[in-house]
């Protein structure tokens, strides 16, 4: 079987589903790359514990000892000692937040985590958070209280760290100024994200969880705008598939598939729901159904796990401006995957995007 069939088939195994896993003749050292990159070593481990567990002779596995060593590392550090780390962080945010009256939500990260079978396998990065539109004086807080200095140099929030953690501040769920659909859309965002009915106690703290009418809509925007600049992770696509399968009785789905086709993600949005049952093995019951390009499900698929366009951005400012424009031409048919903007419409306000913010570039 070829690279890319082995990690489906031990990524289906590592979640709990059934996979046809032959052991014979597997690439351990090419698939420890893959899983690094996809943010899935502590499945992969997962998927060997239970081959073992039904058993599989470890042997047969003919696992390289050095891989199968850094991955029991990688997960009780990277994964295991790191999420117990954010949790402990969001609590004491949350809690320096509550004594100030000011409510804390969290986005994408640990909330998705909470959807995952082992939530600590989920490997977490950033914490993003919303305040309900508090972010200025919060950050206030921060800086006078806690001697934390605030970084507002990016688009739609601004980051700072919390001990060894970094943290986005949002004060727009999504960067309005990099296509003019997504104003429109931002407000859209800002109404479903004020719903404050889900929380959850964190270490004797109340902490916000999304509602299922925004995350459904801010998890499949987002995941599209990182797709059609640069490109996702499975582990992004495994976040929606988990996502659906838990809260997709909560979601309205007539007014989610009526906004992902006004805003041009309708068919990418079909596609992801495609890859989740027919590749990853969830039940077709939980997600809705739509025909779908084959050939371009296949592309979207191949380009999840080896983007088309997969160089480092160099150094020094003019090649970084000509990376970036050889990035975005060859990008093109993904933004027309997830955007109704035109792509030089996209590309002006891009450019105005820059300008406002050099930084980014």
């Amino acid at each position: 079987m070829s690279l890319q069939t082995d990690f489906l088939s031990l990524v289906k195994l590592g979640i709990g589903h059934d996979a046809g896993f032959q052991p014979a003749g597997v690439d351990w050292k090419a698939l420890d790359g893959l899983a690094v990159r996809q943010g899935l070593v502590a499945v992969l481990q997962d998927a060997v514990e239970r081959l073992v567990a039904e058993g599989v002779a470890p042997a047969d596995l003919a696992i390289d000892e050095s891989v199968r060593e850094q991955w029991i590392v990688d997960v009780l550090q990277a994964y295991e000692g790191r999420y117990v780390q954010t949790v402990d962080t969001i609590g004491e945010m949350a809690s320096f937040y509550n004594s100030h009256g000011i409510r804390m939500m969290v986005l994408k990260g640990w909330s998705c985590s909470l959807d995952w079978p082992r939530p600590d396998h989920r490997p977490c990065g950033d914490i993003d958070i919303w305040l309900f539109g508090r972010q200025k004086e919060a950050d206030a807080a921060l800086r006078k209280e806690m001697g934390i200095q605030v970084d507002t140099s990016h688009h739609h929030h601004t980051v700072f760290y919390w001990r060894d953690l970094m943290v986005e501040n949002h004060y727009n769920l999504l960067n309005v100024y990099h296509h003019r659909s997504t104003r429109e859309l931002e407000s859209i965002m800002k109404r479903l994200a004020s719903d404050d009915s889900i929380s959850r106690e964190l270490n004797g703290v109340k902490v916000y969880l999304p509602s299922a009418d925004f995350h459904a809509l801010f998890l499949l925007r987002h995941a599209m705008s990182h797709f059609a600049s640069t490109d996702i992770t499975l582990r992004q696509l495994l976040d929606w598939a988990f996502f659906v399968r838990k809260h997709g009785a909560e979601v309205d789905w007539t007014n989610l598939e009526k906004e992902v086709e006004r805003f041009g993600m309708k068919r990418l949005y079909d596609i992801f729901n495609a890859i989740c049952v027919e590749d990853l093995g969830f039940a077709d019951s939980v997600f809705p159904h739509a025909t779908v390009d084959r050939e371009l499900k296949s592309r979207v698929l191949h380009e999840i796990l080896k983007p088309e366009f997969d160089e480092e951005s160099p150094k020094g400012l003019l090649r970084r401006i000509v990376f970036k424009y050889r990035r975005w031409k060859a990008n093109g048919w993904k933004h027309e995957l997830c955007y109704s903007d035109s792509m030089w419409s996209a590309f002006w306000s891009g450019v105005w995007s820059h300008i406002l913010k050099p930084s980014s570039i």
